[in-house]
């Protein structure tokens, strides 16, 4: 429902966490699609006077969650649609488990195919799509030794240009996921001082090479474990190189499948606190009546919350970001505080937009989730605007 951002709300009926705590008998005021203040209920009759009311039986109001790796939805592959219709297309499919801010993922594909993208996201960005914040572009230059389900085909190394194309996106983040081993020194350094978020993936770099791209100043690690080489006992390759590092962020995937519940509690207490994200690395199937479609080509298949090939590889999730919050609180046991963090503030502050949005503070974003006391989704607001 789309409202004038002129009218003042006040939320209440729910437990308000503003990211630091979880506030009972409080209220929430929303005004020119920000939140403009949080105050004890018994404060309502002294600012009631011309706002709307929305109440909530119970439950939860958190900062909206924030994915930083979104590869389809609603029955979208955004290389099968790289426009506007489809980044919007796969934006609704996720709002409905509570995404209230991504980032639309590119997967390995031509130049042709990348331009087309960047194109779409900028003049996305500049209408100003509710509920996008930039663009991911996730390949192709990997090595092909993790390739992963990405077309081999389509994995080769830097393409002439792509420094100026990455440069060429306009208000709003891009994030790239590479093989550090398989790029030219300094390329890393180029895009980072051009502020473009570097990650790593899809990489079978040692430990010594990932330090080296550290140190140009790469910014993070892209669903950790998969298609990255493991930390062994006397080489801690990128998967430990990702888990010692204090600046870098993490991304992980957390569908019980990518990474086995043991590990992944592991991973999330060795990681420094502040730097985990939960992502979903998500497939068309999410918000879609169909569990099929088709990679390159190839049929994919959804078991449970993921998906995979007919010969067995991974091919991405087919999960929301309420139901990873789910296992990340009730099957892997972390509290929720924390938990909702790792699906909002720390993502946000791995965009560089923690002074925006991620948590319900005096001043932010109005982009909100309501969970019921299962944590499944009731409604979401973006800039204060509830669905």
């Amino acid at each position: 429902m789309i409202r004038d951002k002129n009218e003042r709300q006040i939320i209440s009926g729910a437990t308000i966490f503003n990211g630091d705590e979880f506030l009972n008998d409080h209220i929430l005021v929303i005004y020119d699609e920000k939140i403009t203040e949080i105050t004890h209920k018994n404060n309502f009759g002294k600012i009631a006077e011309d706002a709307e009311h929305i109440e909530f039986n119970g439950g939860i109001l958190s900062a909206g969650f924030i994915d930083i790796q979104v590869n389809g939805g609603g029955g979208i592959l955004l290389n099968d649609e790289p426009s506007i219709a489809g980044m919007k297309a796969i934006i609704a499919a996720h709002r409905k488990f509570g995404t209230t801010a991504m980032l639309p993922t590119l997967i390995s594909d031509s130049s042709e195919k990348m331009k087309i993208a960047v194109n779409a996201a900028n003049q996305a960005l500049e209408q100003g799509i509710s509920g996008m914040v930039g663009l991911h572009l996730e390949g192709p230059y990997f090595n092909m030794a993790r390739k992963g389900v990405h077309l081999p085909a389509m994995i080769r190394d830097v393409d002439d240009g792509v420094a100026e194309l990455y440069k060429s996106l306009k208000n709003g983040v891009l994030m790239v996921t590479l093989a550090p081993e398989k790029v030219p020194t300094g390329f890393i350094k180029d895009l980072t001082d051009a502020g473009i978020l570097v990650y790593c993936g899809h990489s079978d770099g040692t430990y010594e090479q990932i330090q080296a791209a550290l140190g140009e100043g790469l910014c993070g690690f892209t669903h950790l474990f998969n298609a990255m080489s493991p930390m062994l006992n006397r080489e801690p390759g990128v998967v430990g190189a990702a888990l010692e590092d204090e600046d870098t962020f993490v991304g992980i995937i957390l569908d019980n499948q990518h990474v086995a519940k043991a590990t992944a509690k592991v991973a999330i207490n060795a990681k420094k606190r502040g730097k985990m994200c939960i992502i979903t690395d998500a497939m068309p199937p999410v918000g879609a009546v169909s569990p099929h479609f088709e990679l390159y080509g190839e049929a994919i298949q959804v078991k449970d919350s993921y998906c995979i090939t007919d010969a067995g590889t991974l091919a991405g999730s087919a999960l929301d970001m309420a139901t990873a919050v789910r296992n990340c609180h009730k099957v892997l046991g972390f509290e929720l505080g924390e938990t909702l963090r790792m699906a909002s503030l720390y993502p946000a502050n791995a965009l560089r937009l923690g002074h925006k949005i991620g948590q319900l503070k005096t001043g932010l974003q109005a982009d909100i989730v309501h969970l019921d006391d299962d944590l499944f989704v009731t409604r979401t607001a973006v800039k204060g605007s509830w669905n």
